[in-house]
Formats: C-alpha cells, structure tokens, sequence
C-alpha cells in the first residue's frame, strides 16, 4: 500500500513538473537557510559547554555606581578571587585571568631565535587555571602547567609560526611589550579543537612572573582597579545563589571603609560560564558578544523562510484541488477512508520535502563559505557529521511535511465523492481565504525585513555622515608595542614631520574610537570623592588637539611643558557645573585611598567630541599633558592629502630606517571608527541575504499561483479579448486581487516593522527616526515586485490566440 501511495505520488509529480519545481526550488531554498541558521545559532550557544562540569563554574561580576553612574563591569578587584576562596566552602576552586590588551597594551612582540610575530591575546593566569577550564593538550600537560614563574602554554597556531616542527617544550620565548621584556620558557601547547570558548587566547602566561602579574598578585584594592576576569569553580552540592546572598556582607567586611571614603557602591554577581558568550550587558570583557536578540531574531526568520515555503506548497496544492478532486471521489467510491486519504497526501508531502531536503544539503556544502562570510562565523563541513544536525535535519523533513501537508490532505480528503465525479468540483470560499492569508503572512514578512534594510542602512548611513567633532580622515595611527619602540618614538615622529604630507604628529596613550582604560573621579575645591565626577582621560603631548581638529570653546591648547594642566570637554564642565568661560583656571582634585590627593588646572575647555561610537553618549571627559614619552604609545599624525600609497613608502622607509627590527605597523582612523559598527553591518548584510532569499521564494509561489489564475480563466480570458478587451485590461484584471493581497501585507507589516525597528535603534544613543516614507518605499517595493511577478503569467495568458482558449466551446 504504502509503496503504492509513493508510486501515485511520484506519477503527480512528473505530470505537474512546473508546480513541483516552484515547491522543490521554494523548499530547498528554505531549508538551507532554515538549517544553516539553526546551526550557526546552536553553535552561538554552545560557548564554554565543553569544560567539564561548566554549569558549576561561575564569573563574578561587578556593578560599580560612581557619581550616580552605573558600571557593568564583567571584571573585578584582584583580592576578590582568593578571599571569595578562602571564605566560602562552597568555592572549589579560584582562577584569576588578566587580558594584557584591556590594561592598554595593544599587541605584545613574541620572538624565538629569529622569528617574531605580533600578538593581541595574551593573558596572564593563576597557576589554578586549568584546574577549572579544559584545554586538550598537544604538547606538555595541564596538571601543575603553571606552577613554576616565568612559564607559559601556547596556542598551536602560535606555536607552529614561532617552532614549526620542532618540539617546543623547555624553549625560551621573548615576549617584548610596553611593560618591557620578558623571557619564558614554554610548557606546553594546546590544540584549537577544545571547542569555542570566550576564553581564548595564543599565550597563557603564569601569573607569579612578576611585572604585572606580581602587581595582581599583592594588589588589596578592593574598590578600584577593577580590570581582573575572576572565575569560581563550586562543589557540587552548593547552591550559586545562596553563595550570592552573601556577597553583600562579604563585600562589606573587606572593602566597606575603602568604598566609602571613595564614594562608591559596588555588588558583586555570579555569572554562569555558559551565558558569557550570550550576555551583552557587560563593559570590559574578554571577547566580543552577540545579543541573545540578534541570535532569537535570526531563528525567526529561519523559521518563517521555512513556513513561507511551506505556504507555497499549501496554496499551489489546495490550488489545484480540481485536477485531484476526481481521484479523491473514484478513491472514496471504492471504499477508501478519509484517514487512508489523509496518509496518501500526507505521503505525497514527505516524499516532496524529502527530496527537496536532499538537494538543500549539497547546496548547503556549496555556500558554506559564503554563508560564514555572510555572519562572520566559522562553521565547518563537520556540521555534517554531527548527529544534533541529522537531528535538526530530520526534525525539519518532519516538521515542514506536516505543517505544509495536513492542510492540502484534510481539505482534499473531505471532497464529497458524487459531486466531484460529476464535475461539480468547485473551488470553496473557505479555501480560497486560506490561499489569500497565507499569501499576506508571505509578504508581511518580507515588508518587515525590507524595512529592516531600510532603516539599517540609513543609521549606517547615519553614523557614517554624523560630525563627529573632531576630523578622521587622512589620519594615519602609529603604534609602538615595545620599550625599543617607544624609546625611537621622537626620532620616528622627527623623521616623517620632515615628509611635505605630513602636517602635524601627536603623541598618545590612546585615540578616538580605541577602548579608554583610563577613568577618575574628580571634583572642584571642598569636594570629596563620595561626590565625585567619573571622568574617562587620554594622556598626551601638546599637539593632540592640532592634530585631530578638535575645536576650543574656551582657554587655550597645552603648550610644551604643561604638567598638571587638563583640557575638559563640555560635558565634564557642565556636570561639574562649570561655565565654560570661566573654566579654565579652575583646580580639578582626585583622591584614591591610600594614594595621597593630587590636583590638575583647567588649561582650556574642548567641544564635545564622540571619542566613543555612536551607541553611547558623550561621557566627561579630559586631556591629560605630560612630556614623559614612557607614558604613550601611539602617534597621530594629520595628512595634507590621501594619496597613501607614496606617502606609505616614504614613510615605512623612515621607520626601517629608526626601528630596523621592530615590524611597521599602522592604520587609518577611519577604519577603526568604522570597525566599532561591524556587527551592524553584519546585521544589515545577513537581512539583506535573507530578505532577497524570502522575496524570491514568495515570488516563486506568486508565480505559481498566477499561473494557476490565468489557466483557469483561459476561456473567460479569450471571451473578454473577442470582446474587445485590451492586453492591458486583462493584465490588469490578472494581476488586481493579487495587489490587493499584498496592500494588506503592508497594513499588518508596517506598525510592527515601525516597533520592532525603533527597539533596534534604541541601542544607539544618536539614532536616526522613523519616518513614514521608508515604510511606503518598502511597500512600494513589494508591490513592484509582486506586480511584476504575476505580470510575467498575465500577459502570457492576455496575448494568446482567444481561438485556442475557444476551441472546444
């Protein structure tokens, strides 16, 4: 029977080949979409799954209010790890890690012999670190890894630039940074398949190696300095919770009188590994992100490409009920059931997505790379050979026959059997409404994501076109990673200021749209700390301003030799209530316990300029002077013209010339201004992709559907044009109740593209608004392109010979 029911299914397939290429094409379409995004979001939330007992291992977190501001820190104080350790029972193990780039050192110079390479991810461990994190060793063991100082573990990656084939066990590598040089011997080397982890970097070097890490090591702040990652491990019967409770009064006995005197309130969190990766709500942390959002907005869509596919299918099925309704009536005459009915359409259902489902994988293998590309991901053809993907795949057969199937089968199963073998087959209203609802749910989705695109590219556009106060283009960034490289700062700066190009050279420990580490609380004369401002500060030279066209509002530039003098913006003064004429002059004091209280003078007060992105509000902020090269790390330097690539020759030959072993290294400001955007951009590129994927699929059932519309009107079409009727006319009459269907689209998808938008752009402090226009643009746009569609099956059908469709009359 049922091979019988299969037989019958692949016999109407082959007779109605265009309708089962629409409904293969829309379902394979669909399903790679539908499956990549299930992966490529399974994948996002499987971070730090594979350490053993990971639902036991904990962040601690802080939230830190300073002047009545609130920090999310996913960082805390060095003490924190080992008194919570030695406090709590319940805490099985501690392990501290400090990323070196988030203390304000961007790259760290590792040489063997005479091979080096720059490195952004190195951090410092607690010699307890693989006691709670796995990582599959390829070389040397994890068990007492660290233990010994002056050690580190390497990534392979690194290992095999720095040794090749040679064992690197027992090796002595430099590493060069702004903190100096540093010998360590490698003991041992860890593989890249340990699984995706928020924790990863190419060196992991022991934390008892003195500079910075003896600094974390003896440090007892316990209200400042919060840049340590401190991690816990509990026992498997104590409850995180409950350990929560008690972190109040834990805080309190420690840090209580350090808080107060300098006016801060800080709560400490335990945050679950597992939710790290997924969490956006923190400052400071390891890796970058993704918002749950983001991730539960692309299932959305996976899943409606998939039902618009499905809808294709259900329309062109119920569509062509009358060619079946003859079958279903003989079948019901000779005794089949409505349940025997029901299973051979049914049937016909999963042999159709079935195959569709074959083609979807091949194609999925093809435009893998594109697809990675596309969301800026790393899934590769193993995906294939995972058994939660064979599940998701046989989840998606099941799950899409069913829900595109059982209506086609309970509509052409409930047939009255002596009508339709009498010819009185009519095709029901309530039938009809159906195709007509599903054809709407269609292109509400694809006027959401038009929108989408929409208004995503104009708050790119936006954030591209807003002044930002200060000039990005023809800036070029020069970084110096190590003591040899700053100490031939001056002598680099000299040598290109002789270069006509160039026109001005600032010095810097940061610049515009690179992460600020620095931040105080100040106030003015007779204030204290509890009533501080929190100000974040660059340090610099006394060309800083010259050479980033910042503008005064009032006072003056720094001049050489300018030690303890400031320049603030205007919404440090404002808060610190300051008019910006009468600023300058004006002492600004600091006090951090058990540091003595110093004090700075107002030289000058600068407009407000976005030195962060976008997504935030300009904080208070200052310049700091200082003539101590040690103190920056960075040169700025303004250009006459963009013509680079000269100017990059001439340039590089000054550096080979000054820092003959150091690598040259540089950037364009611009691009790092735009990188703070990347996952916007990676959003606009996905809905892009995914929307022309959800219109083209609809588009193809709208064809079929047209198709299906012209041939059943054959004949009153050939009695309207012997009539007299006109292409146009008929074109028109053809295509009107779809246009109709996809106006009403329009009317349901607009109030909730107009919300779902405006949630989006809340995430940005300085935002564009939603006007009316780009909601028409986007309906107007459906419109066009369902016209279009159905016109292709309209004028085929006008332009026929009306003889033929009157032949037989």
């Amino acid at each position: 029977m049922i091979r019988n029911y299969f037989k019958i299914a692949w016999r109407n397939m082959k007779r109605a080949q265009s309708y089962t290429f629409i409904n293969m094409a829309g379902l394979a379409l669909g399903t790679l979409c539908c499956l990549y995004i299930i992966v490529y979001v399974n994948d996002q939330f499987n971070y730090d799954q594979h350490h053993p007992d990971a639902e036991r291992i904990y962040r601690v977190t802080t939230l830190l209010t300073n002047s009545g501001r609130e920090f999310n820190m996913a960082t805390s104080s060095p003490p924190i790890g080992p008194a919570l350790g030695k406090e709590f029972g319940e805490v099985m193990h501690y392990t501290r890690v400090v990323h070196i780039q988030k203390t304000g050192i961007p790259q760290t110079l590792v040489t063997y012999e005479d091979k080096s390479v720059y490195e952004k991810n190195a951090v410092l461990v607690d010699s307890t670190f693989f006691s709670l994190f796995h990582y599959p060793f390829a070389a040397g063991s994890a068990y007492k890894a660290l233990d010994e100082p002056n050690t580190v573990v390497l990534d392979n990656a690194l290992a095999g630039k720095l040794f090749g084939n040679e064992d690197p066990l027992g090796k002595v590598i430099q590493l060069d940074n702004l903190n100096g040089r540093q010998d360590l011997k490698v003991v041992g080397v860890i593989t890249g398949n340990a699984g995706k982890s928020h924790l990863h970097a190419q060196l992991y070097i022991a934390m008892n190696s003195g500079g910075l890490g003896e600094f974390v090591r003896q440090n007892q702040t316990w209200a400042g300095n919060n840049f340590v990652s401190t991690y816990i491990k509990l026992h498997p019967q104590a409850d995180a919770k409950q350990l929560e409770r008690k972190l109040p009064a834990f805080l309190d006995k420690y840090g209580a009188g350090e808080l107060r005197a300098m006016g801060m309130k800080k709560t400490l969190s335990l945050q679950p590994l597992i939710s790290i990766h997924t969490d956006t709500s923190f400052d400071v942390e390891m890796a970058a992100t993704v918002n749950p959002t983001f991730l539960y907005i692309l299932m959305a869509i996976a899943l409606l490409i998939q039902a618009v596919a499905c809808i294709n299918f259900m329309n062109l099925a119920t569509a062509q009920a009358a060619q079946r309704g003859k079958e279903v009536g003989i079948r019901k005459v000779i005794g089949a059931g409505r349940k025997a009915l029901i299973f051979q359409f049914m049937g016909e259902s999963f042999l159709l997505v079935t195959i569709s489902v074959l083609l979807a994988l091949p194609l999925l293998g093809i435009t893998l790379p594109y697809l990675n590309r596309l969301t800026q991901a790393v899934i590769t053809a193993d995906l294939f050979f995972q058994r939660k993907t064979w599940m998701v795949i046989l989840a998606i057969v099941f799950g899409t026959a069913i829900v595109a199937g059982s209506y086609p089968a309970l509509y052409l199963a409930a047939f009255n059997p002596v009508k339709v073998i009498k010819g009185n087959f009519t095709n029901r209203i309530s039938a009809i409404q159906v195709r007509r609802m599903l054809v709407v749910s269609q292109f509400v989705l694809a006027i959401g994501l038009i929108v989408g695109i929409i208004v995503i590219r104009l708050q790119m556009n936006f954030i591209k076109d807003t002044e930002l106060g200060f000039d990005q283009k023809q800036r070029l960034i020069f970084s110096f990673h190590t003591v040899e490289a700053k100490q031939n700062m001056q002598a680099f700066t000299e040598g290109i200021l002789q270069l006509p190009e160039v026109m001005q050279a600032s010095k810097t420990n940061n610049y515009p749209s690179q992460f600020i580490f620095n931040d105080r609380g100040v106030f003015l004369e007779g204030g204290t700390m509890a009533h501080s401002t929190n100000t974040q500060f660059m340090t610099t030279d006394e060309h800083f301003v010259e050479a980033n066209g910042i503008a005064l509002v009032s006072g003056r530039d720094f001049r050489q030799g300018d030690n303890g003098k400031v320049l603030i913006n205007e919404t440090l003064a404002r808060q610190l209530n300051l008019a910006p004429e009468t600023a300058p002059g004006a002492r600004l004091y600091s006090q951090y316990e058990p540091n003595p209280a110093f004090s700075v003078e107002v030289a000058g007060v600068m407009k407000d300029f976005h030195y962060n992105s976008l997504h935030l509000a300009v904080r208070p902020f200052m310049l700091s002077y200082t003539d101590q090269a040690e103190d920056l790390s960075h040169l700025v330097v303004s250009l006459a013209n963009d013509d680079y690539t000269t100017l990059l020759d001439k340039i590089a030959s000054v550096w080979n010339k000054v820092l003959p072993n150091i690598p040259f290294d540089y950037a364009f400001m611009d691009q790092r201004i735009q990188e703070q955007y990347e996952k916007e951009r990676t959003l606009a590129t996905i809905i892009n992709a995914f929307t022309s994927m959800t219109l083209f699929i609809s588009c193809l059932g709208l064809f079929g559907l047209a198709a299906f519309s012209a041939e059943q009107r054959r004949k009153e079409i050939g009695i309207r044009k012997v009539l007299g009727a006109s292409i146009a006319g008929i074109v028109g009459l053809l295509s009107r109740d779809f246009v109709k269907l996809v106006v009403i689209a329009i009317t349901i998808a607009s109030p909730v593209a107009w919300w779902a938008m405006n949630k989006w752009l809340d995430g940005f402090a300085y935002r564009i608004r939603i006007e009316w226009w780009m909601i028409a643009v986007a309906g107007l746009a459906a419109v066009v392109i369902a016209l279009l569609t159905v016109s292709v099956q309209a004028i085929k059908a006008a332009v026929a010979n009306p003889v033929d469709c009157l032949r037989n009359e």
